[in-house]
């Protein structure tokens, strides 16, 4: 989950909302240890409205405490398993559009917006 960088965004930009999402599922071997240290990473409620919003996982709003086995092979299949291919990533603060190919998200910006 990414930032929005153009110049004079600086509210409601991240994370940046996925639009036509191409997915695929790649197998990845399932590391417990991985994904324990993994998630203390991530922006929590960033991830929970991103898996949302995409319509693959309904995650709690607060971290559990407990991360049992299968909580982490959830997250392991979100986080590891689930490649963006193509699609198109939008601020919700300056509605730029920044286009996913081929999983690469083309985060450059034109002189103007930097």
């Amino acid at each position: 989950m990414l930032m929005c960088h153009v110049k004079g965004c600086s509210t409601d930009n991240f994370p940046l909302r996925i639009e036509d999402a191409e997915m695929e599922q790649v197998e990845v071997e399932f590391n417990e240890d991985f994904c324990r240290r993994l998630i203390n990473k991530f922006d929590w409620p960033a991830f929970v409205q991103t898996a949302f919003a995409l319509g693959l996982d309904q995650l709690p709003a607060a971290l559990p405490e407990d991360l049992d086995e299968e909580f982490l092979q959830r997250i392991h299949k979100l986080a590891l398993e689930t490649k963006l291919k193509a699609g198109r990533m939008v601020c919700n603060g300056c509605k730029h559009v920044y286009l996913i190919t081929d999983g690469i998200p083309n985060m450059l910006l034109q002189e103007t917006e930097v």
